[in-house]
């Protein structure tokens, strides 16, 4: 009885991870096409939150990745794991920010018309993902931080969409830049939450890296 209930329960382990594992994968994808869509479109149209959301794809492109390698792991090795992603992320948000004071320093006012295509298509993109991670978001530390990536991404998306509707309206540069800040702010604010549940949940198994 106790090996038919341990073999039940193994059978369900594997098929949740399998689940899992299609999934990420499909946003990998998706992140990474995006990545490359966002930042050629940010640096033609001279856009800071368009490149500063493809950063943010690319960075959650890596996430997907590791979370890939992760699935099935122990709490241990998803909290370890968790701790890269957080690192990662303030990583680019850091960046962003450096780059958003180059901006400032600039002349120049982006393309609003680029900035509303671009954004509608990457926030389809993005909900999409949202939506494909929305039910694993509890399975573990691992899924709640990849879904909290894609959740992020919907909220840039909304305000890149915002800012180049602003563009348009006053011929300015300073609702993008505004925009691209805040969307690394978000970035910023994510990782430190990830950091923190995955120290948390290191110290609770008794083991700090």
């Amino acid at each position: 009885m106790s090996k038919s209930c341990c073999d039940s329960k193994s059978n369900e382990l594997e098929q949740v991870a399998a689940k899992q594992s299609r999934v990420l994968w499909v946003v990998l994808f998706i992140n990474l096409a995006m990545f490359f869509v966002e930042g050629i479109s940010g640096f033609m149209s001279k856009s800071l939150s368009l490149m500063a959301d493809s950063l943010d794809m690319l960075g959650d492109a890596f996430v997907y990745g590791i979370s890939l390698y992760v699935i099935g792991r122990s709490i241990k090795w998803n909290a370890r794991v968790s701790m890269i992603k957080g690192l990662v992320m303030a990583t680019f948000g850091v960046g962003v920010l450096a780059n958003a004071i180059q901006k400032f320093l600039t002349p120049g006012i982006p393309i609003a018309e680029t900035m509303g295509i671009v954004g509608t298509l990457a926030l389809v993109a993005n909900f999409i993902c949202a939506a494909l991670l929305l039910k694993h978001r509890n399975d573990d530390l691992n899924m709640r931080s990849t879904w909290l990536c894609s959740r992020n991404d919907v909220i840039a998306n909304l305000g890149v969409l915002g800012a180049a509707g602003a563009v348009a309206l006053t011929s300015s540069k300073y609702p993008d830049l505004i925009v691209g800040i805040a969307i690394a702010v978000l970035v910023l604010k994510s990782a430190f939450h990830v950091l923190k549940e995955s120290l948390r949940t290191l110290n609770e198994k008794g083991k700090v890296v």
